[in-house]
């Protein structure tokens, strides 16, 4: 989801509970996208509990002992700034390798909200902080409850999320 052409998602997810994982990492980022998550979740009636993690890189095993300990859903967010070494690649990639292995090993919805980005001046802009083009806290929430209701409608689940 991104900018133009991304869907108009409005999930109800009552009684849900959701998992924010949120990197420490540039906190006026994670902040950001954290609170727009918790918002997201809220207002669709579901219960989101955050969990901090150091950085991007732990984000799937928190995703993974949350989806053990019960959690409906997991949204992952965090922020990776490309500097001027090969770490921004390793990170990035095991980060996000980890988070999809995590959703397709469970079966459970996994919102993807780790943004990858060349400078800070993107990150920024995609943090839904006053002033953002997107928000990618909110969109990583939806996209996971979203999931959620299409999983338990494929699994003949009548629930309402």
């Amino acid at each position: 989801m991104s900018g133009s052409g991304s869907p108009e998602l409005a999930p109800t997810a009552a009684g849900v509970r959701v998992a924010v994982v949120a990197s420490s990492w540039h906190a006026q980022i994670t902040d950001a996208l954290t609170a727009s998550a918790v918002r997201t979740a809220e207002k669709a009636q579901a219960h989101p509990v955050v969990f901090r993690v150091p950085g991007a890189f732990e984000l799937p095993l928190a995703a993974q002992a949350a989806i053990a300990a019960g959690y409906d859903a997991v949204v992952a967010l965090g922020v990776v700034i490309r500097g001027g070494t090969p770490h921004f690649e390793y990170v990035c990639d095991a980060a996000t390798a980890g988070i999809n292995q995590v959703a397709l090993n469970s079966g459970t919805p996994v919102g993807f909200g780790l943004l990858t980005c060349d400078t800070e001046a993107q990150a920024l802009d995609r943090a839904g902080l006053p002033g953002s083009a997107e928000d990618k806290g909110s969109e990583a929430c939806e996209a996971a409850l979203a999931m959620l209701g299409v999983l338990r409608e494929i699994r003949g689940r009548d629930e309402d999320a």
